[in-house]
Order: C-alpha cells, then structure tokens, then sequence
C-alpha cells in the first residue's frame, strides 16, 4: 500500500472527528425526551455529515484508502453516560470538542476555514441547550434583567472533583503526619479522622450552596410570576423575541406569546423554562448534594487511608502514595478522554499537582516533626 501523504493524512483525521461528531449527535438525538432538544441535536448531526462528506470526497478522489464509518470508543463512552445519565450531564464536553474543532479547521486554513465558523455556531447552539434556550435570546433578556444567573456544574465533574478533593487532601494529611514521625496507629486515626471530618465537612457545605442556591431560584420564578401579572405587555414581548429566536416570523411570533399569555400558568412555565433557562420540577436538592458530596469525598478520601489498615510505617506511606497516584491518573485519563485531551496530559496533570501538595504537606511534617524532636 502506497504511503499517504500529509494531507490525505489530515483529510482522513477531519474525516473521523465529523464521522464521530455525527454518530454522537445521532445517539444524542435518539436519547433526549424532549422533543425540540433532539430535533437540535439531528440538525446538528446533518451539519457533521456535510462537513464529512467534504473529506470523503477529497480522499476518493485522491484514491485513498477511507476506513469504514464506526464512532471511536470515546463517542461511545459519552453515549453510554448520556443513556445513563441524561444528555445534559455530557453537553461540557461536547461544548469543549467543538471549539477544539473550530480552533484546529482555523488553524488549517483553505478549504478548512469556511468550516470553523459552522463549528462555532454549533458550539452557541450547544451553550443555548445547555441554557435551555437559544443563547442569543437568554443574552438579550439577561441585559435587561441583571437578577438572572444560571448554571449548575455536572454530575460528571461533581463526582470527579469531589473524590479528587477527598484523594488529595487525605494523602496530603497522612503524608504529613507520617513526615512528622507519628506511628501506624496514629495515621490510621488521623486518616479517619480526616475522611469524616471532610466529608462531613463537603456534605455540609454542599447543603447550605445547593438550598441557598434554591432559594434563589425560587425567588426567580417568583419575579417572573410577579412581572406576569403586573407588566403582561414586557412578558409578551421577551416571548415573542425567544419564539423569534428559534425560527418564527415577527408575527407569528408576536401572535403565539398572546396565544401563551391567555393561560398565565402556561406562560410561566415558558418562561421559566426558556427566559431562565429552569426546570420548575428540579431546582436542586439539598439532601442529594449533600449526600453525593459525603460519599465521593469519604470515597476518595479511602484510598490513601486503606494500606495503612493493613501495613506500617514506610511501606503503607508508599503503598498509599502509589495507589492514590495510580488512582489520580485513572481520574484525570478519564476526564481527558471524555473531553477530546490527550490522556496523557491530562492523568499526568492530576498526578503532578497531586504530588506537589502531598510532597509540600510530608516536608512540612518532616520539618515540624524535627524541630519538636
């Protein structure tokens, strides 16, 4: 088989990232219950399927070798959790792997150029459904009314963070008091002590975040309603600039913000929906964060504890510094494999800070340790 040059090269890895860019919007599609959602996500899979077709042509035309159309294990991976967890819990790291692709068709130039401005707007449509409205409505809106915020991290990141917090501040305690010269019972305590102390500590923060965070989006829904019922005309016409937003005529749009007015609570509920970008149905729990911090934190927080329950002194110190590190790295390559990074860079990211705060907490120790000796 003849050597493939540079650009079939390229053309081929452009070939793959559209191909895998339509197979997840395609399975994306398939998964979201709401009906407009996955209509936006077949839309912007038929974009991805353009843009493939642009590097099929160019390399049959050149008589290379094209593979055949399969989504890679990443696309596979995202749609296993978007099956399990829902789409929105995925869409960061769709967000992300566009703007990568608007940069690197930028970075191509030539017939690559005119795609990179696609890709962006698929990224504003994407930022708009994790928003749940059009972005540029939700903007114009948010101008005039400065008392709306949203935006609510992952479950996905949520989880990764939590145990990542729980994993590093741990080690970094028991490698600390172990550089000091406390013995195997004394770190088996302190670890303890550092696991429930933490994660009460997260599970208790988490609350009081999520509940204050609830209030206020309550409060929210309770201006709208106000503003409702003493200012319809202003409501009517920030309905009918998100209907226009999304493809209606003026008219059309002005015509069906007065049809919605005619029932109040159905108003409220579009408006919450699009102008806040809310589900009135899940605003947060408290208890939920509150629990979900507890355990991935105590989870975390485990690991470096664990070989200190079985082994003394020097070896549990290296067992738990390898089992957290090789925990760390598995995190962190999992993090960048979702996102599109090199796994790599990101594992070797994780480890790294990770070993400059247990490495700084052990010379303390070791420090404090001498000096009261």
């Amino acid at each position: 088989m003849p050597r493939m040059s540079s650009r079939t090269d390229l053309w081929l890895q452009n070939l793959a990232d559209e191909r895998d860019g339509a197979a997840l919007y395609e399975g994306l599609a398939r998964l979201e219950k709401n009906p407009e959602r996955a209509r936006s996500f077949a839309e912007l899979a038929e974009g991805e399927r353009r843009h493939a077709e642009i590097w099929l042509r160019k390399l049959q035309k050149e008589g290379a070798p094209v593979p055949p159309d399969r989504p890679s294990p990443r696309i596979r991976a995202m749609l296993w959790l978007a099956r399990r967890l829902g789409t929105s819990a995925v869409l960061p790291y769709v967000v992300e792997a566009e703007a990568g692709d608007a940069d690197k068709y930028t970075r191509q130039g030539g017939d690559a150029a005119p795609l990179a401005d696609e890709e962006r707007a698929h990224q504003a449509v994407l930022a708009g459904l994790g928003r749940g409205q059009p972005l540029e409505a939700r903007a114009a809106i948010a101008v005039r009314e400065r008392w709306h915020r949203g935006g609510r991290a992952g479950s996905i990141r949520a989880a990764v963070f939590g145990m990542n917090d729980g994993l590093v501040s741990n080690l970094s305690l028991v490698l600390g008091v172990a550089g000091a010269g406390a013995e195997s019972h004394a770190l088996v305590v302190t670890g303890f002590a550092g696991l429930l102390a933490g994660s009460f500590s997260m599970a208790v923060g988490e609350y009081t975040s999520v509940a204050s965070q609830r209030d206020i989006l309550k409060r929210q829904v309770d201006l709208e309603r106000r503003e409702l019922e003493e200012a319809p005309e202003e409501e009517a016409a920030e309905l009918a600039l998100i209907f226009k937003q999304k493809g209606l005529s003026t008219e059309q749009a002005s015509r069906t913000a007065a049809e919605l007015l005619k029932n109040p609570e159905h108003a409220l509920d579009t408006l919450v929906r699009e102008e806040l970008g809310l589900d009135p149905a899940d605003l947060g729990s408290p208890w939920g964060a509150a629990i979900s911090s507890l355990v991935t934190f105590a989870t975390g927080a485990a690991i470096p504890l664990a070989p200190f329950l079985f082994l003394r002194e020097r070896p549990a110190v290296l067992v738990a510094a390898a089992a957290s590190g090789a925990v760390l790295a598995a995190v962190g390559g999992l993090v960048g494999f979702l996102s599109g990074t090199p796994v790599w860079r990101a594992a070797g990211r994780m480890v790294g800070l990770a070993a400059l705060a247990a490495a700084a907490t052990w010379l303390v120790g070791r420090l404090f340790g001498a000096a009261i000796s």
